[in-house]
């Protein structure tokens, strides 16, 4: 019995500590996850697992321990995104233009493994029929695509699958 009390105090514990650090170290939105996002969500999850139920002290500190330190590097990684340009766009990727004034850009398709089917597919989710009626269209770092139409008048963005994004890795 007092191991499972044990397991549910700890479990708690990192709970709220996950919750002050996300509220301490900020979050622009959480349905912006970038790939960094990602890995660093799921490397949380596994510094603290053992935490949860390890069974003991040791473990519950050893898993605050590793959550702090990558709460601290990914604090520290945006610090260094937002002031360096080249370094952000070196780790994170820069913004594809995929269609300008109604024109696909073809290399930039191949570029991005986006036929022109599942771009088209796309510009319909926006609200946009054909090509043509397109005045820019922007596969973004995160992996959404923005769309821009009538006249760059209307902005829309759509979030991509991310079997759409990662082919052939996810499931």
């Amino acid at each position: 019995m007092g191991s499972i009390l044990f397991i549910i105090l700890s479990s708690l514990v990192v709970y709220l500590f996950i919750i002050t650090a996300i509220r301490v170290f900020g979050k622009r939105e959480l349905s912006q996850l970038s790939v960094i996002d990602l890995v660093f969500i799921l490397l949380i999850s596994n510094s603290v697992q053992d935490a949860m139920i390890g069974g003991n002290i040791n473990f519950l500190i050893g898993g605050l321990i590793a959550a702090s330190t990558l709460f601290i590097a990914n604090y520290f990684l945006g610090e260094i995104f937002f002031r360096s340009k080249r370094i952000s766009n070196l780790i994170q990727g820069e913004p594809l233009m995929l269609i300008y004034e109604g024109k696909p850009i073809v290399k930039h398709l191949r570029k991005a493994k986006i036929s022109s089917d599942e771009l088209e597919a796309s510009i319909r989710e926006h609200g946009v029929a054909k090509f043509s009626e397109v005045d820019l269209a922007v596969l973004e770092r995160d992996g959404n695509i923005s769309v821009l139409s009538n006249n760059y008048k209307n902005r829309t963005k759509k979030k991509r699958k991310a079997s759409e994004i990662f082919p052939g890795e996810i499931m």
